[in-house]
């Protein structure tokens, strides 16, 4: 029987990585076909401006606990586990890290690119950027979903 940090930790786990995982597949399934049916020039201006506001506060707390708060849960609970909960937190914090590095080595560099080439050509900019970007975005939001599952069967 887990003690009731770990249970805690459990359940603020879960309901990052949810938060985490339902604003990753939001963009997945609406932000981006919105955008994809604007200008280029429309296209680029938005993502620099979504680029800009969205490593806020708040995403960050987010970002960081959908790797932080399954490592506690997983680290605080060792010898608590049960033979299914163990391996399920183990398994998500794998996915947050994995995701996580999805954005660091792919999705943030493109950001960081497409920002560099504001004033420039945007048909150029976007499609060196769009494609990739979701594609890699793809990646990181069915991670991000598989990390929630296996809290939620944890819990």
């Amino acid at each position: 029987m887990m003690s009731a940090m770990t249970s805690l930790l459990l359940v603020l786990a879960t309901i990052v990585n949810g938060l985490y995982a339902g604003f990753m597949l939001t963009f997945l399934i609406a932000i981006m076909p919105g955008l994809a049916d604007l200008t280029d020039e429309q296209f680029t201006a938005a993502m620099r401006r979504f680029n800009e506001k969205v490593p806020g506060p708040v995403f960050l707390v987010l970002f960081l606990g959908v790797v932080a708060l399954p490592a506690a849960a997983f680290f605080t609970g060792l010898g608590e586990h049960g033979e299914v909960a163990g391996p399920a937190i183990l398994g998500a914090l794998l996915c947050g890290v994995v995701g996580h590095l999805v954005t660091v080595i792919g999705n943030i560099p493109l950001n960081n690119a497409l920002a560099a080439s504001e004033g420039g050509d945007d048909s150029a900019a976007r499609a060196a950027f769009e494609s990739r970007w979701n594609t890699l975005h793809q990646v990181r939001t069915a991670f991000a979903l598989v990390a929630c599952v296996l809290l939620a069967v944890a819990l």
